[in-house]
């Protein structure tokens, strides 16, 4: 049996097939028996391991805290083309009483990068979130986290995106 793993930057460049040598079928549940490809069970799955994490997220702990509110959590773009830009804008506000101060935003993959503000926030300022999601060759329905660290509780607060990917013809080979 081989499963294919794909990333949603550049499927084709970054497939890679493992062979399962046992002779038993894999009970994971988290294959799909269509395909036999493995989805990932929660959004930490998907996410590259940061081994300064626990470190990270100490040295938030130690700064006062603070709370933020987004005009909205969530994004749907409907319906996209593949290998386009889109980019969507999440403004929020800093409603607690003490500067916010974002220590990192990071999308669940190579297709989703986020920029934020790097300078703290000041107690009643508002600011933004700019989100770039270039499906590649990604098709029918995604959705993708964006996820917020900051001095808040919780540390950390998720965004979400979604589109509907439409998959474009390729173009035709010019005649020789």
């Amino acid at each position: 049996m081989s499963l294919s793993l794909q990333s949603c930057q550049n499927e084709e460049a970054n497939k890679k097939v493992i062979e399962d040598t046992s002779s038993t079928p894999s009970a994971d549940p988290s294959a799909t028996p269509e395909t036999g490809q493995i989805q990932p069970v929660n959004s930490l799955d998907s996410k590259e391991f940061d081994p300064n994490a626990a470190q990270k997220q100490e040295q938030m702990s130690n700064i006062p805290k603070t709370t933020i509110k987004f005009d909205n959590y969530e994004h749907d773009f409907g319906s996209i083309k593949q290998d386009t830009d889109n980019r969507y804008v999440f403004k929020f506000k800093n409603t607690g009483t003490e500067p916010l101060v974002i220590d990192n935003a990071k999308g669940s993959c190579g297709c989703t990068v986020p920029e934020y503000p790097k300078e703290p926030i000041a107690p009643g300022a508002t600011s933004e979130i700019s989100v770039l999601y270039k499906p590649g060759k990604q098709k029918s329905k995604q959705s993708k986290k964006i996820t917020i660290t900051a001095n808040t509780d919780p540390v950390q607060t998720i965004l979400t995106i979604n589109a509907d990917v439409q998959e474009v013809a390729p173009a035709p080979s010019p005649k020789k």
